[in-house]
């Protein structure tokens, strides 16, 4: 294989040897798209009886021979009349071609060698040879509908993975066991931590005490963290009136809403999608002095998203999203001590669990597409330029992303990588001086007269469910002391130790420790292997022994059995090791 082969060429070519492979043993199948993807590539069908884990097999085994054919990849520009022709008998193609012609895009036929022909923009290798037939790998069939849109059909999605040598190869599939095994779909089950129900809807999670105790933590911590910095509890309802949205500009350029609610000689309510006008409105219900400012509000509350459904995924897609939401409203001088001030918390926020490996997305606007933004193009330039000088002033990695930028104003967003080395994107500060001005908010100067403040907006965690899902990945359900819903568990060897086992329950919950009691009418090594299932830090052995000598026989998760420690260490222990959240 050729060294300098570039990896989104092969790519994108495997992806047009997979619908080879499957035109060659299903005739009848039609195809929708293949893009490439982040590791990989996938392919979108409707095949007459659909695909079964089985031909994934097959359809690489020809894959490899058509490889090994050294095959030729060509293109050539076609008119939409001809690609009609061509493609008469693939009805998502004639879509396709009907909407380029419509935008008068240039359409283009791509061949590989005689046995296959897609329309496509390019981006292949020349010769099949230049692709490793070691390196690749379809992993997995899923659903997915005709342009997502869930009023078209569904369709089947293969996906494979690509890398430019079988190390690569070996190295993501190593990555990828251990991702399924931490899957926090799958723990989220196991550790009793939420659920989702048919009966509530997709999307909408339920959580049982476990992972109500782990949301309550994230958010608490996050509540401290602000508090002692001056920032100020508020709360806001979780529907409004059409009109705010129409202030805001939501109704005009946000499109995951639900469907307004109709009532009876009243006007159209929405369920909030976001918090930023309800704190607005609050700002502008009284009079501010600039000695007020900054003013720093802040809410943890639950949104409401219109995700599509084939796009939801346990915790980390959902429609009903908790933000640690806050809104500053300063004056323009105020900006970068601002600014400054959140980045302070969201690095002790991520160093506290452990997240210390990240990059920040400066996110602008596109010139080109005006139409998606509002507000003056001066502010957007002013904004973006403060918010790239703060950054670079830190030293932080960081690239520009264009187009990336909310349709109010430019962001930073944190891209932090976990424990298995994939990137999540966090916390998000925005500077907004466009929905100020549509909301009139104002401030008196020293001056005396009225000035108009900007707005920033923030989230540190950004979604509490998004975060726990990411959160239970990263740890693989073994949270850290102080995270853990359970911190220890009091198991008593036989019953007439069952009362020494309860005296050092209530003393750990009257310290202030999540603990568990078990009763003992089962086995011991029972009851240790279930802990050790559930994944608790701390398990707490009593007998004779610890009865008699008012110990504890401690097995620690991490560092095995600790021996004998009088309850009293033990608690102070405990307490320290929370307190000094270690991972």
């Amino acid at each position: 294989m050729a060294e300098n082969a570039n990896l989104e060429n092969i790519r994108h070519s495997l992806a047009h040897l997979l619908a080879a492979a499957v035109l060659k043993k299903y005739p009848k199948t039609k195809l929708g798209i293949g893009p490439t993807i982040e590791n990989g590539f996938y392919y979108d069908f409707l095949a007459p009886d659909g695909f079964t884990p089985e031909d994934l097999k097959d359809f690489e085994r020809d894959m490899k021979k058509m490889i090994g054919g050294r095959l030729v990849f060509s293109g050539e520009k076609l008119t939409p009349a001809k690609a009609k022709t061509v493609f008469k008998n693939q009805k998502f193609k004639l879509e396709l071609i009907k909407e380029f012609a419509k935008e008068k895009k240039q359409l283009t036929l791509y061949k590989t060698g005689e046995i296959f022909h897609d329309l496509c923009r390019g981006g292949h290798v020349e010769n099949t040879l230049e692709i490793n037939p070691d390196a690749f790998k379809l992993t997995h069939i899923a659903g997915a509908y005709w342009r997502g849109s869930d009023v078209n059909p569904q369709l089947q999605r293969i996906y494979g993975v690509a890398f430019a040598t079988k190390e690569e190869l070996d190295t993501y599939l190593k990555m990828r066991a251990e991702a399924e095994k931490r899957d926090h779909r799958k723990l989220g089950k196991e550790l009793q931590l939420y659920t989702m129900s048919e009966e509530v809807g997709p999307g909408l999670p339920l959580f049982y005490p476990k992972g109500a105790i782990l949301r309550r933590i994230l958010e608490n911590f996050i509540i401290e963290i602000q508090e002692k910095r001056g920032y100020l509890p508020i709360w806001i309802p979780h529907i409004t009136k059409g009109e705010l949205y129409k202030i805001s500009g939501h109704l005009d350029k946000y499109d995951t809403m639900f469907p307004p609610m109709k009532l009876k000689n009243e006007a159209d309510y929405f369920l909030k999608p976001m918090n930023c006008p309800h704190f607005m409105m609050l700002y502008a219900s009284i009079p501010h002095s600039y000695k007020e400012l900054p003013i720093r509000y802040t809410s943890t509350t639950t949104v409401y998203r219109r995700e599509k459904s084939g796009e939801l995924s346990g915790l980390t897609r959902v429609r009903s999203l908790t933000q640690d939401d806050c809104h500053v409203f300063a004056m323009p001088d105020q900006i970068e001590t601002e600014i400054n001030l959140m980045l302070d918390m969201i690095q002790e926020v991520y160093n506290a669990f452990g997240f210390k490996d990240f990059r920040v997305g400066v996110s602008v606007h596109d010139p080109k597409e005006k139409e998606k933004y509002i507000g003056d193009p001066k502010i957007w330039k002013l904004s973006e330029e403060t918010l790239m000088r703060v950054i670079k002033n830190r030293g932080w990695k960081h690239q520009v992303d264009v187009g990336e930028a909310a349709f109010y104003g430019p962001k930073l967003d944190f891209i932090f990588k976990d424990v298995l080395g994939r990137e999540w994107q966090l916390s998000t500060i925005q500077l907004d001086m466009n929905l100020p001005a549509r909301f009139k908010l104002k401030y008196i100067d020293s001056d005396g007269m009225e000035k108009q403040p900007v707005v920033i907006h923030r989230a540190i965690l950004g979604s509490t469910e998004r975060f726990m899902g990411i959160l239970i990945e990263h740890f693989a359900g073994a949270f850290p002391l102080w995270l853990a819903p359970i911190q220890a568990r009091v198991l008593a060897i036989s019953e007439k130790h069952q009362d020494y086992a309860k005296k050092l329950f209530e003393e750990l919950k009257g310290a202030g420790i999540r603990a568990e009691l078990t009763e003992s009418n089962e086995t011991l090594g029972k009851r240790i292997r279930e802990a050790q299932l559930q994944k608790i830090p701390y398990i707490l052995v009593v007998g004779d022994k610890e009865k008699q000598g008012g110990t504890v026989a401690v097995r620690h998760r991490t560092h095995g059995d600790e021996g004998e420690i009088k309850s009293d260490a033990l608690l102070q222990k405990i307490l320290k090791e929370a307190r000094d959240k270690i991972i």
